[in-house]
């Protein structure tokens, strides 16, 4: 019996030490390890149809520069070589799974889909330790279908380049939400034809506050920037041949003196404005919404926003809305009668199912930060402003960030489906002392106690870079890297197959990898207490 035990100790040993040398971020779902390897250092055939030509021209590109592509009709049978397999849609429509077979002869990769070849090959090129690649069989999909990474551009201006490599990261850890946040008060970052004086005006301003939020100094340096309509299509190419999906949000009714500052005229008082300098407080410019020629500036908007990104969704922010502005404006309190509005989170959400119901009409859907719902989840709002009647429209997409997560329950319940990026566990501007790395690794997006009937609604999460006080690529980076590549495992993989250790032990190889890149990461990523 002795031997026995001893024998079944060392297969289990054996089995951890197989797995643990598998290091591959985000961990797949299901996964056996073989005897030897795959040696790559004499190039190889790769293998694929025409559909999947993209797939094997990337794998060329990605890992085998002297590698000989061929195409064909019919799979051959696997002697030598890389096979990319295109297989027949599944029942369950999933196209982001995939299957990475590796043995010493063949490296066999099969989806339904491109996406699923994809993350297949990202698999692959996180196995290949000095030329060789061990012998494994995968069969992997992601727990969630939305693992988003959101970059703020408005308060701090990133370059092409820098976003650029935001996305290859993603893409190495099968992210596959840009969330781009393009507008805000301190800036307006997107090129409107339309409208120029949005980034004539908007995109720019003449200091930027430092030193946290009540401190009274300040760069001394202008700030500013902007995208023209041809580097947002040249970003949505780089992002879409890496199977990421670029959400553009644009903020609405709040967060829009720069817009303001532009075209006082959209403004509730109508007056001139500076653009803001300083960062924390609410923005008390709202756009007047009872005022047709807004409802225009703002359906034009998002028609040339619609024109450049292909995403279903558009977001469009909608949270912190101070309402005092509309409380004192005739113009309101004239809609407020006309449409039976009794208070102003009722305006807020007429005008926000104003703009569900315009998105809906060209086929794309809205989404927006978890206030587009009515509820009061801030201290400052007076709560009689708060008392709703209305109803969110039933398309829209709920981004939850702020307040009980009993608001998350009921959000799911009323059947909205639900982004869930709570700030206490999601917000990478946050420091390392509120949301240490396993902190990070630990979030569920699904909220306790949510019966499982309404597990679907729960889309996914988001991790967000709100750029306030990050003004450098490096600081960015630093706040990014490593929490990133834990929210890409809290996305992708099954709750039963998460270990924080073997994680931590994995990142050894992202850290390598981001030192060669030049990428500034956090080395105090488990502050002690």
């Amino acid at each position: 019996m002795m031997q026995k035990g001893l024998l079944i100790g060392a297969l289990l040993l054996l089995t951890h030490l197989a797995t643990s040398a598998i290091n591959v971020i985000p961990y797949p779902n299901k996964l056996i390890t073989k005897e030897g390897s795959y040696s790559i250092h004499e190039s190889p055939t790769i293998f694929y149809s025409a559909k999947s030509a993209t797939s094997a021209d990337y794998l060329k590109q990605a890992l085998f520069s002297e590698a000989k592509l061929k195409s064909v009709k019919k799979m051959p049978k696997r002697k030598s070589g890389i096979f990319l397999e295109l297989l027949a849609p599944d029942a369950e429509g999933n196209t982001e799974s995939y299957q990475l077979n590796v043995s010493k002869a063949f490296i066999h990769i099969s989806a339904t889909s491109n996406t699923g070849l994809f993350y297949g090959i990202q698999t692959l090129r996180q196995l290949i330790k000095e030329g060789e690649i061990p012998c494994v069989e995968i069969e992997d999909a992601p727990r969630f279908p939305w693992r988003a990474y959101m970059l703020d551009v408005s308060r701090h201006f990133r370059t092409k380049k820098f976003v650029k490599q935001m996305l290859d990261e993603m893409a190495l850890l099968k992210m596959n939400v840009f969330h781009w946040h393009l507008t805000d008060d301190q800036g307006w970052r997107i090129e409107i034809k339309k409208y120029p004086k949005l980034t004539e005006v908007g995109a720019w301003r003449a200091d930027s506050q430092t030193g946290g939020w009540n401190s009274d100094t300040y760069s001394g340096e202008p700030h500013g920037g902007f995208y023209t309509q041809a580097d947002i299509k040249e970003i949505i190419a780089y992002a879409t041949k890496r199977h990421i999906t670029v959400i553009p949000e644009i903020d609405m009714p709040g967060h829009a003196r720069s817009a303001i500052a532009s075209y006082p005229w959209l403004g509730v008082t109508k007056e001139a404005v500076d653009m803001p300098v300083r960062f924390g407080k609410v923005g008390q410019d709202v756009y007047d919404v009872a005022d047709p020629r807004v409802f225009e500036f703002l359906q034009d908007v998002l028609d040339e926003v619609m024109a450049l990104f292909p995403s279903e969704i558009i977001h469009i922010g909608g949270d912190e809305i101070d309402y005092e502005q509309w409380k004192n404006a005739a113009s309101i309190q004239k809609l407020m009668k006309e449409e039976d509005l009794a208070t102003p989170a009722d305006v807020q959400i007429y005008f926000t199912n104003k703009i569900s119901n315009y998105l809906d009409s060209k086929g794309r859907r809205m989404m927006g930060w978890n206030e587009i719902m009515g509820k009061n989840i801030h201290e400052w709002q007076d709560k009689e402003d708060m008392e709703v009647s209305s109803s969110l429209a039933a398309n829209a997409v709920v981004h939850f960030w702020k307040g009980d997560l009993k608001l998350v329950t009921e959000a799911a319940t009323q059947g909205y489906s639900i982004v869930n990026s709570i700030h206490t566990e999601t917000y990478l501007d946050y420091g390392y002392k509120s949301i240490p790395l396993s902190r990070s690794y630990a979030y569920n997006p699904i909220p306790e106690g949510l019966d499982t009937k309404h597990h679907d609604k729960i889309k996914g999460l988001g991790c967000q870079n709100w750029s306030e006080w990050t003004p450098t690529e490096e600081r960015v980076e630093e706040q990014t890297f490593p929490r990133i590549a834990a929210y890409a495992e809290v996305g992708w993989t099954d709750l039963k197959n998460k270990n924080f250790e073997r994680f931590s032990r994995n990142l050894e190889d992202y850290k390598t990898r981001w030192e060669k890149l030049s990428i500034h990461y956090s080395r105090n990523y488990e502050p002690k207490k």
